[in-house]
């Protein structure tokens, strides 16, 4: 008897008080971060450990995830590089450099409007958008 994982559960249960935002910034990983910390105050840090590898064309990509974990709250703040060397960690969303996942609280309308606003005002953002769970093909390749 083989023993299958229940993706669709696993997935669902990721994606429970989650906000994600999917961001054009053409920068590097950590000069994106660095300006985030900066600007926003926030305190993300690569967390090597999360990195996310696919195998495409014979061929490893690796996906690097800054995280910054909010003090005292189970709020955490995840980004993502959605690109390495030419391949994308979602294919369907070719446009977007980085995917701000925000996880373990659900936050209120007025804080995603506040902080989707203040991720604009970043000097190096071209565009932010609020991103559905339902329009993700590949939400498996999220999951750390």
């Amino acid at each position: 008897m083989k023993l299958k994982i229940d993706t669709e559960i696993l997935v669902e249960e990721f994606f429970e008080d989650t906000c994600l935002f999917g961001i054009v910034a053409p920068v590097k990983d950590y000069l994106f971060s660095w300006n985030i910390n900066q600007i926003l105050g926030f305190n993300f840090k690569i967390n090597h450990s999360m990195e996310i590898q696919l195998r495409k064309k014979e061929r490893n990509y690796f996906f690097s995830i800054y995280e910054y974990v909010v003090p005292g709250c189970p709020l955490i703040h995840y980004l993502y590089n959605n690109q390495n060397d030419g391949e994308y960690l979602l294919p369907e969303f070719k446009h977007l450099d980085y995917l701000w996942l925000a996880k373990g609280e659900e936050m209120k309308k007025n804080e995603i409007n506040t902080l989707q606003q203040s991720i604009k005002l970043l000097p190096l953002v071209q565009l932010v958008t609020e991103m559905t769970n339902d329009k993700i093909k590949n939400k498996q390749y999220l999951i750390f």
